[in-house]
């Protein structure tokens, strides 16, 4: 699939990703709007996304991108990145339902093609990588390129994960070639944390559980807490990938407080003794074998948890 032969004949354009956006969600979005507003400028084009974190500002284009709740237009063409599920689209669901043609690109295994037209690879890093694979190198801007390597480095762990491959560390070549300043990339959206997400960090690693012979790691950060330390859960980001890196644990599982009785949990794993995203839809969730997420409900947090690891124990020994 490439995005110049999808963009003939079409004069409006929707660009959509799943909700609580992260760096691939948003730098996939964001690379794929830079790239239709600097080479088709007749073509209208609307980025539809709940609000991103502050890290992803510099963004080019992160300043247009629109709350879905506030439009009621219909589209030629809605294009959808990084998004396993319609449902996951939030507000934004209206716009693939309404649009004439539909488009998916995505890497995660639970995606089952709901689109008209579809380009999902499970084994790619990143959704961005899908979409620097769908446009002309030749038409890479430097500012699209920023987008696609922070993308990249999000759900990659900077290229630490088992997902990333030989192709991604060529696409990565290609776009530090074209002058991003990738180290400052890193260091501001991956590394830097403020005070306060150090601080709710270390709650969770404090409160942190062993299962299954330390197999297992678990923690919860409850609505609470989340209070007390003034956090949201955009700032809880890289707890789960913290915890997974504690020595001889498999599995890393974290949840923290959406609403009272609700729950959010990501997961992430070293191995292959267990594929994440086969729990993950159990639980009407998705994502990856070594990472994924769902939501679960019930007043006692540790009590779910020990639902999880019970799903993990079954995989693990097998």
């Amino acid at each position: 699939m490439q995005l110049d032969q999808e963009l003939q004949n079409v004069s409006s354009v929707a660009i959509a990703g799943h909700i609580r956006p992260d760096g691939d969600c948003v730098g996939s979005c964001l690379a794929t709007y830079n790239y239709i507003t600097t080479y088709y400028p007749q073509v209208k084009v609307c980025v539809f996304l709940e609000p991103i974190p502050r890290i992803f500002q510099f963004l080019q284009g992160a300043d247009k991108i629109l709350e879905a709740k506030d439009s009621e237009e219909s589209f030629d063409l809605c294009i959808v990145l990084d998004c396993g599920d319609a449902t996951r689209l939030g507000d934004a669901v209206k716009f693939f339902e309404t649009a004439k043609r539909t488009i998916c690109i995505d890497h995660h295994v639970s995606n089952q093609a709901f689109a008209d037209k579809n380009k999902i690879v499970a084994d790619a890093s990143s959704a961005s990588e899908l979409v620097y694979d769908s446009m002309d190198p030749a038409k890479i801007t430097k500012e699209i390129a920023e987008c696609i390597y922070t993308g990249m480095i999000h759900d990659t762990g900077v290229f630490q994960y088992s997902c990333t491959s030989s192709h991604t560390m060529e696409v990565a070549g290609c776009l530090m070639d074209l002058g991003i300043d990738y180290p400052t990339i890193v260091d501001k959206t991956f590394y830097e944390k403020t005070f306060a997400q150090n601080k709710i960090l270390g709650q969770a690693l404090l409160k942190s559980r062993l299962y299954e012979d330390a197999e297992c790691i678990a923690s919860v950060i409850t609505q609470e807490e989340m209070a007390e330390f003034s956090v949201l859960p955009k700032h809880l980001d890289g707890i789960v990938s913290q915890l997974r890196m504690t020595k001889e644990a498999e599995v890393a599982i974290f949840l923290y407080g959406l609403e009272p009785g609700a729950y959010k949990v990501s997961t992430r794993c070293k191995g292959d003794r267990v594929d994440l995203s086969q729990i993950a839809m159990k639980y009407h969730g998705g994502g990856h074998k070594k990472a994924a997420g769902f939501t679960v409900e019930g007043d006692d947090p540790w009590a779910l948890i020990d639902g999880i690891v019970t799903d993990v124990k079954e995989q693990l020994a097998q």
